[in-house]
């Protein structure tokens, strides 16, 4: 029996963590083509946070808003004449981007670059920081066996996007050496694993001895603190000045141009955020006199997702979960984020 009104974590206004306020909304009702979750956790992600802030403004000050586009749940219900390969049931997690579907770069197979009418669950519509959620049937991805629902509230998005970014993008080869900067976000954890599995040598840096600690669990080969020491010159002396095939970068600002030393001749930089800073300032000599490349990866197609599920569910891709919070605690989790304290993904338990 699906509820009237269900528990929700919702802001009507930008600000910080505080505008954040766990109440009753009603539940979502599917229409055609679309599915009902019940969701049992949900990650946070670093454009939760953004969202929020008003750093930007996916919603365009629609409020009451709902966050949150990656979770496990089950399925509950769909809505009226919706095909769907998944039975009532059903355990789940989705794809959370929701495309045009009618643009040229839609029509050719890239969703991640539509140009129409580019959106993500929980930033632009209504998401999972709730007891249930509605999305687009065709979006949901099985769960196998093995795989907890807070394995795949930690999942989409760290996943996809470093899966994407890698294998879609930069092509990586085994043999190559790649350098990940920043070691505990989401993203880097899950780069350092698909790296390692395409047999790649890495390099990676973070804040903290015991971030990097943590990374060598994850098979990082070698390790760098950057508040200790300049990682272009940790790389160039440990690559005797030969300098690294592929950087993974996200961070933005300073670290664009740093990352851009670090490469070899031929060598590739692969952004795909810019956490620190959007504004850039790179020396153009280095990527026309080394013939470098500067590769754009956009979050992730729901086929990368789906090519990732049996190495999660074998253990060959592990998630890393740092804590894990009630939803009517989501203000706090929110603000545990933004102190980057954590290593690993940061969750909202959701119960019913």
């Amino acid at each position: 029996m699906i509820p009237e009104k269900m528990k929700a974590a919702i802001f009507e206004k930008y600000g910080d963590p505080d505008v954040l306020r766990y109440t009753d909304i009603s539940v979502p009702k599917p229409q055609r083509g679309e599915a009902l979750v019940k969701v049992h956790a949900v990650g946070l992600n670093g454009y939760d946070l953004m969202a929020r802030a008003g750093r930007y403004k996916p919603n365009k000050g629609k409020f009451p808003h709902v966050l949150g586009g990656d979770f496990g749940g089950e399925l509950v219900a769909l809505g009226p004449e919706t095909d769907c390969d998944f039975p009532i049931g059903t355990r789940v997690t989705s794809w959370w981007i929701l495309p045009c579907r009618r643009c040229e770069q839609c029509m050719a197979g890239h969703h991640n670059r539509c140009a129409r009418d580019y959106r993500y669950l929980g930033a632009h519509e209504h998401g999972a920081y709730a007891q249930y959620v509605k999305l687009p049937a065709d979006h949901l991805i099985q769960l196998p066996s093995n795989v907890s629902y807070e394995t795949a509230a930690a999942f989409p998005n760290a996943f996809g996007t470093a899966w994407h970014m890698l294998i879609d993008r930069g092509r990586l080869q085994a043999g190559e050496t790649v350098l990940v900067n920043s070691a505990s976000s989401g993203v880097s954890m899950a780069a350092i694993q698909i790296c390692k599995l395409a047999g790649a040598y890495v390099y990676t840096s973070s804040s903290a001895d015991w971030k990097l600690q943590k990374a060598k669990e994850l098979g990082a080969d070698e390790t760098i603190n950057y508040n200790e020491t300049d990682f272009v010159d940790e790389i160039m002396k440990r690559t005797n000045k030969r300098g690294v095939d592929v950087v993974v970068e996200h961070v933005g600002g300073d670290f664009l141009d740093k990352s851009i030393r670090c490469l070899t001749r031929g060598g590739r930089l692969i952004t795909v955020g810019g956490t620190k800073s959007y504004d850039c300032n790179i020396a153009v000599n280095y990527i026309f006199h080394k013939e470098l490349q500067i590769i754009g990866s956009n979050s992730a197609t729901k086929h990368d997702l789906e090519v990732m599920m049996p190495l999660l569910d074998s253990g060959k891709l592990k998630t890393v979960v740092d804590r894990v919070f009630p939803l009517q605690e989501a203000a706090e989790a929110h603000r545990y984020l933004e102190s980057a304290k954590q290593f690993g993904k940061v969750l909202l338990r959701v119960d019913h």
